[in-house]
């Protein structure tokens, strides 16, 4: 009895040691799990409660080193700037203004100017780094890119400058023609001289005024707030109308082809201005008795179909050079040439503005000598062929709508019925389609 008692005490010890055993052990893992490592130290638990969540909301890029300048924390931004690489901060100027914001608690901020990866062309990539302690081991570093505004403040000064210069021009010549006037009173014949250059200096102040207010509205306006669906071959007679005196005057012959039964979606008033640049700046630059062709297309594409309306002259043509620059404001391949036919320089920019508002673009092939091929392209109003097509059961008089039965038994030259967007399309020629170079 006394050795089952004895069995019995030492087997209810032996259970008691085993579970004090198990707790204690469980207690050491649980603290163990709690206690920070050498690889926790550079994970999101060390920064301060509400940080990260702060961080991730920033635009600016952030980066988050720690007393042994490791980063902690950083974001994508940071690694697109190619800030962070390899787990360590890789622009040394920033690294510097960390471990001296850790020394002496202050906070720093400069503008740097760091070489962009992946491309060889030397470009600066343009940024502010700013420096403040977070807490007692770590430091916040917030990189902001202004190269995107940099860029922007030097077109705005460049855009100053030719306004300024180009105003300057007409007023200036104004002054002394005025001047010239009032010297010559007793001369008509030098009085009426004067008087038809200052016409012409008056005309080209207006005509850049007026660009200048088309440039700004193009580029502030909403083309799809007014937008409708428009027919193409309206929009080139209009365009061939704009530039009927001109090509008369050098006996320039204006072919139009394709345009029939294609519509685009978009404002009336800024697409017609944009194809009347491109046929005028044709006409402008072909020497006398050649021809100027525009021709219109539909070409499938995954994401939609686009129209192409492609003017092709026979003109001096553009350089390799200064391709990549025609559509900037002011920008002239000949000024000499420029300003013998009355051009502002903004044309090509208000085209550029209009095509990509609306969702489009323009693009130019061209080679000296050779002539020059300017393609606009702009989604298909599919909805307004549609549309149209209600209409035309609706009402058989309705403008731009109904003239898809009309044509069947009343066809025009330009398979259209007269408008008053259009014109006698007897009054030029219809010619082949003129080909859309590459």
């Amino acid at each position: 009895m006394d050795v089952n008692a004895a069995v019995a005490a030492v087997a209810a010890i032996a259970g008691v040691l085993t579970g004090v055993i198990a707790m204690l052990a469980v207690r050491f893992s649980e603290r163990e799990q709690r206690r920070p490592t050498r690889s926790s130290l550079h994970t999101d638990p060390v920064l301060p409660p509400g940080v990260d969540t702060v961080l991730s909301v920033l635009r600016s890029s952030a980066v988050v080193l720690d007393e042994a300048d490791a980063v902690v924390k950083a974001s994508s931004a940071a690694y697109a700037l190619g800030l962070v690489r390899g787990g360590k901060l890789a622009v040394e100027p920033m690294l510097k203004m960390a471990r001296d914001t850790r020394r002496d608690g202050e906070i720093r901020q400069v503008e740097l100017d760091l070489p962009r990866r992946g491309t060889g062309r030397g470009e600066a990539l343009a940024v502010s780094a700013r420096v403040a302690p977070l807490g007692s081991r770590l430091v916040l570093l917030l990189v902001e890119d202004l190269t995107e505004a940099r860029r922007i403040e030097a077109v705005r000064r460049d855009f100053v400058a030719n306004v300024s210069h180009e105003l300057k021009t007409p007023v200036g010549a104004l002054s002394l023609l005025s001047e010239a006037v009032m010297d010559a009173s007793d001369d008509p014949e030098a009085v009426e001289r004067f008087a038809g250059r200052m016409q012409i200096e008056a005309t080209r102040l207006t005509n850049l005024v007026q660009e200048l207010i088309d440039l700004s509205r193009v580029q502030n306006d909403d083309p799809l707030e007014d937008a409708e669906p428009i027919r193409v071959d309206e929009l080139v007679a209009e365009a061939i109308d704009r530039c009927r005196h001109a090509a008369g005057t050098k006996e320039i012959t204006m072919a139009a082809a394709g345009a029939d039964d294609l519509r685009i979606w978009g404002n009336r008033g800024q697409l017609a201005a944009a194809l009347g640049n491109l046929v005028e700046n044709a006409v402008n630059y072909s020497p006398a008795r050649t021809r100027v062709g525009i021709a219109a297309r539909s070409v499938a594409q995954p994401g939609g179909d686009l129209i192409e309306i492609a003017v092709t002259d026979q003109g001096i043509g553009i350089s390799e050079r200064d391709k990549e620059r025609v559509f900037e404001r002011f920008y002239r391949v000949d000024p000499a040439r420029s300003r013998a036919t009355g051009g502002t320089g903004l044309g090509l920019a208000i085209v550029k503005h209009v095509a990509a508002s609306h969702g489009g673009e323009v693009t130019v092939w061209s080679a000296e000598g050779q002539g020059s091929t300017f393609t606009l392209r702009l989604p298909e109003a599919r909805a307004a062929r549609d549309r149209a097509h209600e209409m035309s059961h609706r009402d058989d008089h309705t403008e731009g709508l109904d003239g898809e039965a009309g044509r069947a038994s009343h066809p025009t030259p330009h398979g259209s019925a007269p408008s008053p967007h259009t014109s006698d399309s007897s009054a030029y020629a219809t010619l082949p389609s003129p080909e859309v170079l590459p």
